[in-house]
């Protein structure tokens, strides 16, 4: 499975960008499927997933402002972020999880640069 991330930039605070992770399988094999950051000097963390039946988790800084999305007949999704602040500047990776009768496997997309500056 190959995943590649798209869509960074640079932005304004207040800013709106979306990025998108294209999946070489379809998201069906996929339990979870997310977004995960890291800015420098940061671990990495979690910023939002949405599960197989739907569910959608955001961490509580981006709740409100950002917004994961799958489109099935693209084998894409993506994460629509709003109101852009500074403190979001980061590198942004797509991962998805699957859960297999042979194990458990994790996927991540190379990372797309995030940088919110006036």
């Amino acid at each position: 499975v190959q995943l590649q991330a798209s869509g960074g930039g640079l932005v304004q605070p207040g800013g709106s960008l979306r990025l998108s992770c294209a999946s070489s399988a379809s998201l069906h094999s996929f339990n979870v499927m997310g977004w995960s950051r890291q800015a420098p000097g940061n671990e990495r963390e979690r910023i939002a997933t949405v599960a197989s039946d739907g569910i959608t988790n955001y961490l509580a800084s981006v709740k409100g402002r950002f917004t994961i999305s799958r489109d099935y007949a693209k084998n894409t999704w993506n994460l629509q972020m709003n109101s852009l602040k500074p403190e979001d500047t980061a590198v942004y990776y797509c991962n998805a999880d699957q859960l297999l009768a042979s194990g458990r496997y994790d996927y991540w997309g190379q990372g797309t640069q995030v940088t919110v500056s006036s």
